[in-house]
């Protein structure tokens, strides 16, 4: 098999991205960027996000959650704690995220610390989920092997029994975790693959520094 792609091109010209223009905090430019695109692109998953972690091998691993807030306090999602990426944080909590808004020609990548949010916060999220999202997250043992989807499609049935005219309560094992950053990373694709990158990152005196970054 041999696929050639060597004719996709595209040309990057809907923005600029320099430094006098650029907020020295860098949660004040992405929050700007993520509402520009929420605007400009509302029938998107403007919230799509990859989250690279790294195993006890050493070997890195991403997939796309939803990022569901974010604050100067950090970038939190939800997931399975005993998930791949659960036993992944567990182990090593750094982590990267990035947010790619094709139609803005705009990326955004993000390392950080990954840690579990306080048991209320996870609470309280779970209860605002549709009534099939909770039950979804009791029946799936997230990145294990299953035999087949009808395996699946019992254990789904075996909760909706279960918790039939209920209240449903989160499980243990699932919850939020929030990334504190230690470097952001903003890109602006240019004419020319000559793209805009800054860099922000954290100094000793834990104050917000940007440096351009050759594309």
């Amino acid at each position: 098999m041999n696929n050639d792609l060597s004719e996709y091109r595209k040309s990057y010209d809907r923005g600029t991205l320099v430094e006098s223009e650029a907020s020295k905090n860098p949660f004040n430019l992405f929050e700007k960027w993520f509402k520009d695109v929420d605007h400009f692109f509302p029938n998107n998953e403007n919230n799509a996000m990859t989250i690279s972690t790294v195993d006890s091998d050493g070997s890195p691993s991403s997939r796309v959650v939803l990022l569901k807030s974010f604050s100067e306090n950090g970038f939190v999602f939800y997931t399975n704690y005993r998930s791949a990426k659960g036993q992944n944080i567990t182990n090593n909590p750094k982590v990267c995220i990035s947010f790619f808004w094709e139609e803005a020609e705009r990326q955004v990548i993000i390392k950080g610390t990954a840690h579990q949010l306080d048991p209320a916060e996870s609470d309280n999220y779970f209860k605002s989920r549709p009534r099939g999202s909770q039950l979804g997250a009791w029946a799936s043992m997230q990145s294990s092997v299953v035999k087949n989807r009808s395996l699946l499609d019992q254990s789904l049935k075996a909760f909706e029994q279960k918790f039939k005219g209920k209240t449903i309560p989160r499980p243990e094992h699932w919850g939020g975790y929030v990334v504190v950053p230690s470097e952001f990373q903003f890109w602006q694709g240019r004419e020319n693959r000559l793209h805009d990158r800054l860099r922000y990152g954290l100094n000793t005196d834990k104050v917000w520094v940007i440096d351009r970054l050759s594309p």
